[in-house]
Formats: C-alpha cells, structure tokens, sequence
C-alpha cells in the first residue's frame, strides 16, 4: 500500500486542493466566472480523488478481513469477498490513470474539434455520432461540456464541431484520441444496402491559461461573423453573433457560435485561436511533430488510428495499442476509458505517444 500511495502521490493532491482553495478565496478570481467556474471544477476533482484514496483504503482493509472469512468455506463470506475485491480493483484503476497523467498540459481544459473526412455524406453523419460519443463519455464522467461551433452538413451529419471540456485532466484523458477514426458499417444513405467505409479527425489541443498566451496583432486577424446555426436554440439564427477568426500569417482559423453575444463569442474564439496558434509554436520547437500533436494525417485510408467496425462483426480497435472492444454500441455511448488508458500506460513506456508504428508492440 505505501508504494500505491507513492504512486498515487496523496500529499501533492493535498497540496494542489491547498492551492485551489486558496485561489477561490481571491475576491478577484470571481470577476472571471470562467476561470472561477473552471477552478471549482477541479477543487470538486481533486477531492474526490483524495475521497477515491480514502475509500481504496477502507476497500482493501475490509477485502482483507472478508478474505479471511471466505477461508472458512461460508459462501456469504466469499460472495462479499468478491464485491469488495471488485470495488477495490475500479479504485486502483482510478489511481493508476492518475499515476499515467504527468504530461505537462494533461490538467488543461481540452479543446476537442471533428472534422468530417472521406466518405460523403456517411462521414458527416460518422461525424456527427462521434460528437456524441465523446459528449456522452464527459457527461458520464463528469466533465463540463460547451459546444463552442457547430456546423451541420447539407444532408445529414455535421462537417465539423467544437467542444470545450473542463474536470478531471481533460486534455490528458483526451490525447489519446487525436487522429483520424474509421467506420465502417451497412450505410442508411445506400439504397442497396452496401458496406461504406468514412472517416472523421479528431483534434484536441489543450487551453492554457493567461501568461501563456501570445499577443495577436489586429491586422493579423481577419474577423467573420454570421449566422449561427444547428445546436443552440432558435436566438442563434436571428442575427450574426457567430464568430470566426482567422489567423492570416498562418491560416489557423477558430470560431464560436454558442452564445447570444457576439463579444461573447468572439472572446472565445480568441481563446480557442489562442490555444491552436500556441500547439502549432510548440511544434515548431520539437524536432517531431508527433511529440506535442500526434501524427497529423489525411482522414481517409490507411491513416486510422481506431477502427469501428458494426458490419460485418463488430469490434472497435486502436491500431497504436492494439486496445479491441466488442461492445461497439458501448464505445459509441462513451464507453472509452480501456482505449484511454492503454494508450496511457503506451505513453509512459515509451516516453512519447505512442503512433502507428507502435501497433506491432504489445501495450
């Protein structure tokens, strides 16, 4: 148990609440409920961790005492010796992804963006079912989610989208899914009924706080607004409060279309800029791409990072890990936590992230 809680590394979790608690005693703090409501979330992280600490303890001291019961043959004994082993093997989960997350952007609030790839109109509803997934695995663990731009394709689906997630090591949890996500299954757009292959990227970069921002010149932006359209009720059609931002010298574009205000969004466009124009300057200063973003590919063949295939069987598999899960209808609803962590545990063996090449390696 001590080398568990060297790894668990219980006193800095004590010390970052510390911290936290002393920042939301600023009166100044609350003058951004952004940055406020962001620094709750994690005061609510952090000590539920320590709370999982406490609760592992307990679940190990009673597994013990119901493990010796269970050795005098009486079945109740055994049954409750199982459900506490049970309890303790998810707690020990939990505080192994914590041991696996100490990447120096891992505690960031994650900005994930979709983009439809190859396939027509089966990516942009592949898109559009990947949205929801990675919506529902934050609800399901406890994340905050902000659909920040959404724009919905002519037929179905959507071309792209953006989430900002806050809670429990967003961008750490969500680096394992940067790159391009094949489908494959009988298409709902095919009269005939045949088996279409599409493709969408995924992206996630990291959103950093106030002293690592860089300083934008005005004429180096070229500022768009429009109407919103899609999710956000029906106040986003009336007038042009959308924004899109372009940054000219590099043609890194953001845009944000979830609030009623136009200075509203255009201030989170500019965060969002922000955190693309400081991922694409950290990569200039690595000597590989991959170190800071991942493999940056075409979404279409050959260049999938997971594969989800409902026909002819049914199995999804990370390629980089060689992670599988049959329960494809499981995955779609959020169920992602056995891909995050193998690609977790690959990253601290290899100490990079792990790419396609590493396929052949066992994870």
């Amino acid at each position: 148990m001590s080398t568990c809680a060297t790894t668990f590394d219980l006193p800095k979790l004590e010390r970052q609440i510390q911290e936290l608690e002393a920042q939301l005693g600023d009166s100044q703090v609350w003058e951004d409920p952004a940055k406020a409501q962001r620094l709750t979330a994690e005061l609510s992280q952090f000590r539920g961790l320590v709370g999982d600490w406490q609760e592992l303890v307990q679940a190990l001291e009673e597994a013990e005492v119901a493990a010796e019961l269970a050795e005098a043959d009486d079945d109740s004994s055994v049954e409750e010796a199982n459900r506490y082993f049970q309890l303790l093997e998810s707690k020990l989960e939990r505080a192994e992804t914590l041991s696996l997350l100490q990447g120096e952007y891992d505690s960031a609030p994650a900005i994930l963006t979709l983009h439809a790839g190859a396939g027509g109109v089966d990516a942009q509803d592949w898109t559009e079912m990947l949205l929801h997934m990675y919506s529902r695995w934050a609800e399901k663990n406890g994340y905050q989610v902000t659909l920040a731009e959404y724009s919905p394709a002519e037929e179905d689906g959507i071309h792209s989208a953006t989430l900002l997630i806050n809670g429990f090591y967003p961008f750490g949890m969500l680096s394992s899914e940067r790159g391009v996500h094949r489908l494959v299954r009988i298409s709902p757009y095919d009269a005939a009924h045949r088996r279409h292959t599409s493709f969408a990227k995924v992206e996630v970069v990291p959103e950093l706080d106030d002293q690592e921002r860089l300083e934008l010149r005005p004429e180096d932006l070229k500022i768009d607004t429009y109407r919103s359209q899609g999710a956000g009720g029906q106040h986003v059609n009336k007038t042009e409060s959308a924004v899109r931002i372009t940054h000219l010298p590099t043609g890194v574009v953001a845009a944000c279309q979830n609030e009623r205000s136009q200075h509203s969004n255009k201030e989170t466009a500019l965060r969002l800029l922000q955190a693309k124009l400081l991922q694409l300057q950290r990569q200039q200063r690595q000597s590989t791409l991959e170190s800071v973003k991942g493999e940056n590919r075409e979404a279409a063949w050959a260049n999938q990072i997971r594969s989800y295939v409902l026909q002819p069987y049914s199995l999804v598999k990370d390629r980089r890990t060689n992670w599988e899960e049959s329960d494809v209808s499981g995955v779609l609803e959020g169920k992602l936590q056995g891909f995050m962590n193998s690609w977790l545990r690959a990253r601290a063996r290899l100490g990079r992230e792990p790419n396609l090449s590493d396929a052949a390696q066992p994870s």
